[in-house]
């Protein structure tokens, strides 16, 4: 298990977190939380604030295929893939690879690119309805921290389960008390978050061997 940067590529977001931190109320997060089209596509204060595909994901999806030596026949599951962007882009920079997503959003679901359909299945990352080994990498990037401790912790067995440690999961964390108060007024769906030490401990409890990395809030 080692810590690796994949999303590197990816464009900063800038973060209005004093703006989300004065409108956030319970309302808002129930709402965000049922993953549909306000979270996705709804005003900012909910989400994502309108989340289009504009091909950002392609060289972290390069970096991917570097990192699991992926090649064309290979099968690839992105858990947590939303409206399936990354899968995309899998496919597109490595022609042949077999790469297909889980969400547990309906609307996103619904709003892949024409490319994927039925490549993305409807479900969640603590019952992955996969057989073991069943993929040569599993990828799971910003989707594990919504879950409460327990069901993270089944979510990371089953990602080594169908992996067998080929696979790589990015979630919320902070390296300071300053950083988790940004990331508390910030962040809507997250159930569980910790500092590294913590989620260390939860991948050890998960029996978890693959690769990880962090999302701080800044």
């Amino acid at each position: 298990m080692i810590k690796v940067e994949l999303l590197r590529a990816l464009p900063k977001i800038t973060r209005n977190i004093k703006q989300r931190a004065a409108v956030k109320e319970p309302s808002i997060v129930a709402l965000a939380r049922q993953y549909g089209e306000m979270y996705w596509d709804g005003p900012r204060e909910y989400g994502y604030g309108g989340y289009r595909y504009d091909g950002r994901w392609r060289p972290v999806a390069r970096d991917i295929i570097d990192h699991f030596r992926l090649e064309s026949g290979m099968r690839v599951l992105d858990v947590g893939c939303g409206k399936g962007f990354l899968v995309k882009d899998l496919m597109l920079e490595c022609p042949g690879l077999e790469a297909f997503g889980l969400d547990i959003s309906h609307y996103a679901l619904l709003s892949c690119p024409k490319e994927i359909v039925g490549r993305l299945h409807l479900g969640s990352a603590d019952s992955l309805p996969f057989p073991d080994r069943s993929f040569d990498a599993v990828l799971s990037i910003n989707t594990i921290h919504n879950l409460a401790r327990p069901d993270a912790v089944t979510a990371m067995r089953e990602i080594e389960r169908l992996s067998g440690g080929r696979a790589f999961v990015q979630v919320d964390s902070y390296l300071s008390p300053e950083q988790k108060e940004m990331f508390e007024s910030w962040a809507l769906t997250a159930q569980f978050h910790d500092y590294p030490e913590g989620w260390l401990k939860l991948f050890a409890e998960a029996g978890y061997s693959g690769d990880y990395d962090w999302t701080v809030v800044a």
